[in-house]
C-alpha cells in the first residue's frame, strides 16, 4: 500500500514489482512459480497482490484470504479456492476426485488421506490452468486453517510446468511455519525519502516540519501508518505542537485509529460493520440476509462507504484486516452474540451446517444442549473429512455448552482423542470406558490423555507434577486394573 489514494503508482517498490512481473512472465511462458510475501501489517502486501492481479492479463485469477475466525475449520481455505472450480472435478482421477469431494464436504465417505487431497488440489488447479494461466492470490495466509496451509504449500512446492502462479501474503511476526520452504520476498518499510513523499501525497497543504518528521518516525516507514495516522489530526495539530507517545505496537495503534473512526458512525452502521466482521467468508448475500434479521437496510452502509471502511459488492471487503479486528474486539459480548445469531439464522443448515453451528455456538449466552449436539455432529463430519483438529475444536465448544455432567465428560474425552496424536488416541481407546469415567476429573482425563502418548520410556515419563491426573484406586470403585493404575 505504498501509493497514496489517487496516486498512479507505488513508491520505492520497484524490486518487489519487478519480482512479480518476472513471475507472471514465466507463467505466461508455460512455467509455474510460487512466492511468499512477508512483512508486518500495513507494509503493502495486499497492495502488491492487487498489483499482481492487475498485471495478470490473460490469466484466470483466484483470490482468497485467510480469516482468523476460521483457523479451526478444516479445509476452509481450500473450499474458498476450489469451490468455483468444481466443474472441472471430472478431469481428476477417481480416487483424487472422491478425496477432494469428501474434504470439501460435498460428499460423504471415509476420512481421506491428506496426501491424496493435496494431489487432488494440484490436479484440479492444473486442469483449470489448461484453458489459460492461473494466478492464485492468498492474502493473510498466516490465518489459513492448518489443513489448507499444508495442502497449498504442498501444491506450491510441486509446481513445474502447469502455468500456475501462487502468491502468498504472510503477516509477520507469525508462528506458523508452513511457508518457510517457499521462495520468500520480504517487504521492509519505505526509506525516509519515500516516506516523506507519501506523507506529502496523503496530506494536502502545509504541514509543520516537526510534525512531519514525528509522523515519519512514528510510522517507521509503514505505508498504511503514514496514510492513516494523520487522518485523526486536526489542522491545528498539523500546524504544530503535535506530540504522540511512542507506541511499539503499530497494529494496535492503527486499530485504535480505526476504532475512533468507527465510533463516529451511526449506531446502525456500526452494527452492520460488526455483522460483516463476524462473517469470515465475506459473502455479501449472507450478510444482507442476516442484516434483515437485525432490521438493517441497505441505507446504513453509506456512512461506512463514505468513511472508506467497508465496501460491499459481490464480496464484503474491509479497508484493511485491522478494521475487521478493531470492530469485532471493541464490540460488547451481547452485540457479538446478536450478530452471530443473525448469521446463524441466515445460514443454510443443509448446505453449510458446520458454519451455522459455529455461529450458533458464538451466539449462545449459556449452557445449551441443542447447540452442543449440533457442534458434536459437526465434529463427526469434520472427522469424516480427516480434520481431527477441527473436530476437536467443535467438541471443545460443545463441552463448554453441555449441561449434563456425564455427557460433558464424554465429549471432553472425545475432544482429547482428536486433539492428541493417533498413538494417544489408540491408548485412550484401549483403556477408557464409561464405567471408569467417574474416577477421573475432566481436566485430569484430558491431561492424562495428552501425556500418555509421550511416555514410551522411563526417561519420557511425565514429571511428578502430572501424577495427580494418572488413573488410581478410588474409594468408590474398589481396585482398578493394574494396567490403568500403573504410572504411564
Amino acid at each position: 500500500m505504498a501509493a497514496a489514494p489517487g496516486a498512479s503508482g507505488f513508491l520505492n517498490r520497484n524490486d518487489e514489482r519487478e519480482r512479480l512481473d518476472t513471475l507472471l512472465a514465466d507463467v505466461r511462458a508455460g512455467h509455474s512459480a510460487a512466492v511468499a510475501l512477508r512483512g508486518e501489517a500495513g507494509v503493502g502486501k495486499t497492495a502488491l497482490l492487487r498489483y499482481a492481479a492487475r498485471q495478470a492479463f490473460g490469466f484466470r485469477t483466484a483470490q482468497i484470504a485467510g480469516v482468523e475466525a476460521e483457523m479451526e475449520l478444516p479445509f476452509a481455505g481450500i473450499h474458498q479456492l476450489c469451490a468455483p472450480m468444481l466443474d472441472r472435478l471430472d478431469a481428476l482421477p477417481a480416487p483424487q476426485r472422491e478425496a477432494l469431494r469428501v474434504a470439501l464436504g460435498v460428499a460423504n465417505g471415509n476420512p481421506p488421506d491428506r496426501f491424496l487431497i493435496s494431489l487432488a488440489t494440484l490436479s484440479l488447479l492444473s486442469a483449470v490452468a489448461e484453458e489459460r494461466p492461473l494466478l492464485c492470490l492468498v492474502d493473510d495466509a498466516q490465518w489459513l486453517d492448518g489443513a489448507s496451509a499444508q495442502v497449498l504449500t504442498f501444491v506450491a512446492r510441486r509446481l513445474l510446468a502447469e502455468s500456475i502462479a501462487i502468491v502468498f501474503a504472510v503477516r509477520e511476526p507469525v508462528g506458523v511455519r508452513h511457508f518457510e520452504g517457499l521462495p520468500q520476498l520480504r517487504m521492509q518499510g519505505l526509506d525516509e525519502r519515500s516516506a516523506h513523499a507519501l506523507l506529502s501525497r496523503a496530506i494536502p497543504g502545509r504541514i509543520d516540519a516537526r510534525v512531519r518528521d514525528r509522523i515519519v518516525a512514528e510510522a517507521r516507514g509503514n505505508p498504511l501508518a503514514l496514510l492513516e495516522l494523520p487522518r485523526g489530526m486536526s489542522a491545528v495539530d498539523l500546524a504544530g505542537g503535535f506530540d504522540v507517545p511512542g507506541v511499539p505496537d503499530l497494529p494496535g495503534r492503527l486499530e485504535s485509529h480505526y476504532l475512533a473512526q468507527i465510533e463516529a458512525l451511526p449506531e446502525a452502521t456500526q452494527r452492520l460493520l460488526l455483522l460483516a466482521a463476524a462473517d469470515p467468508v465475506g459473502d455479501a448475500t449472507l450478510v444482507w440476509r442476516a442484516a434483515r434479521y437485525l432490521g438493517l437496510g441497505a441505507d446504513v452502509l453509506r456512512p461506512a462507504e463514505d468513511a472508506e471502511l467497508l465496501t460491499v459488492g459481490a464480496r464484503v471487503r474491509f479497508r484493511h484486516p485491522l478494521v475487521r479486528s478493531a470492530v469485532y474486539r471493541a464490540a460488547s459480548a451481547a452485540d457479538r452474540r446478536a450478530v452471530h445469531r443473525a448469521l446463524a439464522d441466515a445460514t443454510d443448515a443443509h448446505n453449510d451446517g458446520d458454519r451455522r453451528a459455529w455461529h450458533r455456538a458464538a451466539a449462545a449466552a449459556g449452557l445449551d444442549e441443542d447447540v452442543a449436539s449440533e457442534l458434536e455432529r459437526s465434529a463427526d463430519r469434520a472427522s469424516a473429512r480427516g480434520g481431527l483438529a477441527a473436530a476437536a475444536a467443535f467438541l471443545r465448544r460443545s463441552v463448554a455448552l453441555t449441561p449434563d455432567r456425564d455427557r460433558r465428560m464424554g465429549r471432553a474425552l472425545a475432544a482429547a482423542q482428536r486433539a492428541c496424536r493417533p498413538a494417544r488416541s489408540m491408548l485412550l481407546s484401549r483403556c477408557w470406558w464409561p464405567s471408569r469415567a467417574r474416577h477421573l476429573t475432566i481436566s485430569g482425563a484430558l491431561a492424562w490423555t495428552c501425556c500418555a502418548g509421550r511416555s514410551r520410556s522411563p526417561r519420557d515419563r511425565p514429571p511428578t507434577r502430572h501424577r495427580s491426573c494418572w488413573p488410581r484406586r478410588s474409594a468408590s470403585s474398589g481396585s482398578t486394573s493394574r494396567w490403568l493404575a500403573r504410572p504411564i
